[in-house]
């Protein structure tokens, strides 16, 4: 698996090595899966995609909550099809929570009536922390010492469903673990120092391939409340296409939450993984270091 923050030069490694060792790449990026949301997700060209399998892109639509157990059971099977083609399936991306749930067994949260959830989420919204802590003593005790967020998931899934979300990750906790990836090596590309000028680039980049055109032709035809407007950026540039926010402010508006996305997953990256299963790729060594500190990598983990 190759991993690490945005921006951080991931796709070009694993492009690389996917065209020299016949791999299939397999996208673990939580934006990357909703159509039409292409720029400022930083999707692989088409052309690019055509030259080298990738899964895992262009698989939802905006609409449509996607969960982490979602991208697990549809990644297996496209791990599996690039196995059964003699293709090797290579993980890439920066959504720390959908690679741990390939490794490790996920509980998927029952689905949820959504009128009902509105009315409930009226309901609980101008209640304190204090509050929902008590609600979810009732409902849910082993989660009532959660954030907000999480509390609130707890108690609609209590109330709605009749389901405890405490017993479902019992439950998967203790089912078989994903052997296939038990020995999994994780290469964790960070570009450093050079972080914040590469996203800084990028971000620049994007509003000057359309990102504001894609915006506008997708605001006409995706509700404003799509799951796929919390992409990092998308906001900013909305607001942007909107009147609300000029070129400049817009530009900046990206930049900053981008680096602090990054920021983010540097953090899990840095803490969530096995030390004994990880490569650093060295943002300060040269492009032949880090090319042959890359291949060395590729190999020890087939």
């Amino acid at each position: 698996m190759i991993c690490g923050p945005t921006a951080a030069g991931k796709s070009a490694i694993a492009t690389d090595l996917a065209a020299e060792y016949g791999a299939t790449i397999v996208s673990a990026d939580s934006r990357q899966v909703y159509r039409g949301f292409d720029i400022g997700t930083a999707k692989p060209s088409r052309e690019l995609r055509s030259r080298v399998p990738h899964c895992g892109i262009d698989t939802a639509e905006p609409v449509e909550r996607y969960s982490a157990a979602r991208w697990a059971g549809e990644a297996d099977r496209w791990i599996g099809e690039a196995e059964r083609s003699g293709r090797v399936p290579l993980i890439v991306g920066g959504t720390g929570l959908y690679i741990r749930s390939l490794v490790e067994p996920f509980a998927e949260s029952p689905v949820l009536d959504t009128v009902r959830r509105e009315r409930l989420a009226a309901e609980l919204g101008g209640k304190s922390i204090a509050e929902l802590q008590r609600w979810c003593e009732a409902l849910d005790r082993p989660r009532a010492h959660l954030g907000r967020t999480q509390l609130l998931r707890s108690i609609e899934t209590a109330l709605l469903s009749g389901t405890k979300l405490s017993d479902a990750h019992a439950r998967a906790r203790t089912a078989p673990s994903r052997a296939r990836w038990g020995r999994a090596r994780y290469l964790v590309v960070d570009a450093g120092e050079t972080s914040a000028d590469r996203i800084a680039r990028r971000a620049r980049e994007m509003f000057d391939g359309g990102w504001v055109e894609e915006v506008s032709a997708l605001m006409q035809n995706v509700p404003a409340d799509a799951p796929a407007w919390k992409s990092a950026g998308y906001a900013a540039v909305r607001a942007l296409a909107e009147g609300k926010l000029d070129l400049s402010s817009a530009v900046e508006k990206v930049i900053i939450e981008t680096r602090q996305y990054a920021k983010r997953q540097r953090t899990w990256f840095r803490h969530q993984l096995p030390a004994d299963t990880v490569t650093r790729l060295d943002p300060g060594g040269s492009p032949a270091q880090q090319r042959a500190a890359v291949r060395e990598w590729w190999e020890k983990s087939e």
